[in-house]
């Protein structure tokens, strides 16, 4: 008998579970700080306000089905790119003009009081973020007017040093490098950037420069989207002492979710890929096809070899773990890098999937509260620290 009483309840608790974490979804102000669909859609010529699903990991639509209430949108060139801050702008013109045609569904913010009345508006809150400081062709003046376009955040470097500040990349793999970390006009760069309120981002940065950074700057810093080296030894994650440094700061750790820096046998296994397929790809390199283009022909071509080569979700969670076990709830958040990578872990195909995030945290116990915090509250946190007029 009262086995028979218990199974109605278990199974109304059980019920409420699955409820649960959809309200906790729903409610939260959920922040994803790095996509890269406008780099995505002017390659291949298509609107991100149209339905691309199996061409893109995101579109206007899916945002909304992921419940993404806020999302910064990645402007980046790499170092053979002629006219960077030009190329910005015009990056910086797709956003506007998708803007303009659905003001019912998607609203370009430039502080955080424009970005919840957005938010309540259950519109999607968009801001720039300018990955690599290269864009700003050494000029001060430059960076006033990305930030006058909307950019809140930039990336000093991608993985091109700039003369100012070096990359993780050239820092960890290029000998006799002129100058490591910041050089005076570095800081006056991080300076400008905490006076103008614009988050300065040292995802992709080297050693060096991210602790110049951490004894220059005067505002909470991000990392936009870089995960942590202690569980894969990548140069783009954070090692204990830079997580410790950024909580110090009081910043927020933004989670990468590509497959090569959350499972640290992705990449060999990728090469493996790779070479498997590389007489089609040394023919693609002759016909004029970029490298970004032919991973993406490669991977679209072979979904079931390349379906094989994901990391499990679990590992992405055991990375958001990892900085709440070592700093606290208050420094992590999530930083997708959705179509800039090629690879995500398993069940995280596109911008729908961020639910299955807040599900994993309500089954690990986490409150709602801290959830919040994760979702999106932290990195709100560090935009109204950021934020200030001269």
């Amino acid at each position: 008998m009262k086995i028979k009483l218990l199974l109605p309840s278990i199974f109304f608790s059980l019920q409420m579970h699955a409820q649960s974490y959809q309200e906790i979804h729903r409610k939260a102000i959920v922040v994803d700080t790095h996509n890269d669909i406008l780099t995505k859609v002017m390659e291949k010529g298509v609107a991100f306000d149209t339905d691309l699903k199996g061409k893109t990991h995101s579109d206007l639509e899916r945002w909304k089905q992921g419940g993404v209430d806020v999302q910064f949108f990645s402007v980046w060139s790499d170092g053979n790119q002629l006219n960077p801050f030009q190329f910005a702008l015009r990056q910086m013109d797709t956003l506007d003009a998708v803007a303009k045609r659905n003001p019912d569904k998607i609203v370009e913010v430039s502080n955080s009081k424009q970005l919840y009345k957005v938010v309540k508006q259950h519109k999607l809150a968009a801001m720039f973020g300018v990955e690599g400081g290269h864009q700003i062709e050494n000029d001060l003046s430059k960076l006033d007017s990305l930030y006058k376009r909307g950019a809140r955040y930039m990336t000093l470097t991608w993985n091109n040093s700039t003369p100012w500040a070096t990359s993780a990349f050239d820092e960890t793999f290029t000998k006799d490098l002129l100058h490591k970390g910041l050089t005076d006009f570095g800081r006056q760069i991080v300076h400008r950037m905490n006076a103008l309120g614009m988050m300065v981002d040292i995802s992709h940065v080297g050693e060096q420069t991210f602790w110049d950074v951490i004894g220059s700057t005067t505002k909470p810093i991000i990392a936009s989207h870089s995960s942590v080296y202690n569980l894969c030894p990548h140069q783009r994650n954070l090692k204990d002492d830079q997580i410790k440094a950024i909580a110090k700061n009081g910043g927020v750790i933004q989670v990468n979710f590509y497959s090569g820096f959350i499972d640290s046998t992705y990449i060999r296994k990728k090469d493996i890929f790779l070479q498997k397929h590389k007489s089609e790809s040394d023919s693609l390199i002759k016909s004029g096809m970029n490298e970004f283009m032919i991973e993406d022909y490669l991977y679209s071509s072979y979904k079931d070899e390349v379906q094989a080569l994901r990391p499990p979700f679990s590992l992405l969670m055991q990375h958001i773990e990892y900085i709440i076990n070592l700093v606290g709830v208050d420094y992590v958040g999530l930083g997708s890098d959705f179509d800039g990578i090629e690879s995500s872990p398993l069940q995280l195909d596109d911008v729908t999937s961020y639910p299955l995030i807040t599900k994993a945290l309500v089954e690990k116990g986490y409150s709602e509260k801290d959830i919040d915090k994760i979702l999106g509250g932290n990195l709100l946190r560090v935009l109204k620290a950021n934020e200030g007029k001269l």
